[in-house]
């Protein structure tokens, strides 16, 4: 049984990242990405990271959601440190704690918008005992769908979609299993701007209607503008 460290989740904090440092190997050379990362997020607040292209932002992103691991420092969700749990328990935090959004959506082509949303239930059944991940989210998905407008959309393919339909459906995938985390890495890159416009309006109003907190890294000035939190990475420290 993992433990919840009591003075984490009183001052609500849900994610904490302590002195982060990530370093790439060039030959005999280290090339610093993050250079010892502070950084807190407390339950329903939306925290926005801005920064320039190859800032480190999406890797401190992935790191968060133990995407990738950090050479040194530490990730903790509610004073349980991710960096040390074992494979399988990180792919189970990975499923069930924390949703992804990606800019290049990462959606199934062969599968329909319905089934690319009930993808995470169906891996999260390897957690839990009889299938009860996927039990009784069907509904909840076509629900979800319904409330994005994308009722009439629910059996097509990813190639029968738009740019910012993709989205919304890579948007309701991250949702699917309740997570107590969104990771949005460049939600909006990949769209113009008034579909980006849209997709931001959807993400600011799951966090209003679910309490969800959502982390969003971004080169966007404009989400960076109605975020309650704006964090800045420079060369890979960070300025709040």
């Amino acid at each position: 049984m993992i433990m919840v460290s009591e003075n984490i989740v009183n001052n609500g904090t849900l994610l904490q990242a302590k002195d982060l440092v990530k370093e790439y190997t060039n030959g005999e050379r280290a090339v610093p990405v993050l250079r010892g990362i502070n950084l807190a997020v407390k339950k329903g607040e939306i925290v926005v990271i801005v920064g320039a292209s190859g800032a480190g932002k999406s890797t401190l992103l992935h790191i968060l959601g133990i995407l990738d691991t950090p050479t040194s420092g530490s990730v903790l969700y509610k004073g349980i440190n991710l960096t040390e749990l074992n494979a399988k328990r990180q792919a189970y935090m990975r499923n069930c704690i924390f949703g992804f959004v990606f800019q290049f959506y990462h959606l199934l082509p062969d599968f329909t918008a319905l089934e690319n949303v009930l993808l995470p239930c169906f891996i999260g059944s390897r957690f839990l005992k009889g299938g009860a991940a996927a039990k009784g989210k069907t509904d909840r998905a076509i629900s979800l769908l319904k409330q994005v407008g994308l009722g009439d959309r629910i059996t097509h393919k990813p190639s029968q979609l738009s740019g910012g339909e993709r989205q919304r459906v890579a948007i309701i995938r991250a949702l699917i299993n309740n997570p107590e985390l969104l990771l949005c890495d460049e939600p909006t890159g990949n769209l113009d701007t008034r579909t980006g416009h849209e997709i931001r309006e959807l993400i600011w109003d799951v966090n209003k209607k679910m309490n969800q907190t959502v982390v969003i890294v971004t080169h966007d000035e404009e989400m960076a503008k109605h975020a309650g939190r704006v964090v800045r990475i420079v060369d890979g420290s960070i300025m709040e």
